[in-house]
């Protein structure tokens, strides 16, 4: 008997479903799966709110945030420490529980992080 571990069959983990076409994509189903069991317990998710003096862009629960400012691009997950930054003009994406993936351009704004609560003020 052989000493060497055993590797896992790429074909047989993924069985008769369609594969991902790019590295990136795989990560995210992955991560999606994941997060899918576990947000049953309510675990690994944050309430996300968006928003500007005349409209709410989004208000909801979310697996993480991506967002930039002046050192460059982050990502804010669920049990961030609490956090204040100016934001720089980007593509904000929300990875929400409910409504996949929301992407809103900005042209800047203030993202403030507290207890699994994140709240972004744009347009001031």
């Amino acid at each position: 008997m052989s000493d060497a571990p055993k590797g896992v069959d790429d074909t047989k983990a993924i069985g008769q479903q369609v594969a991902p076409a790019t590295k990136s994509e795989k990560e995210q189903a992955k991560a999606a799966s994941e997060y899918s069991k576990v947000e049953a317990n309510g675990d690994l998710s944050m309430n996300v709110k968006v928003h500007s003096p005349f409209r709410d862009y989004y208000d909801g629960q979310a697996f993480s945030l991506s967002a930039e400012n002046a050192t460059g691009p982050f990502d804010i997950l669920p049990k961030h420490h609490s956090f204040i930054s100016l934001l720089s003009p980007c593509e904000m994406i929300i990875r929400t529980v409910d409504q996949g993936e929301q992407k809103i351009r900005i042209s800047g704004g203030i993202m403030h992080v507290k207890t699994d609560r994140v709240i972004v003020f744009l347009d001031v």
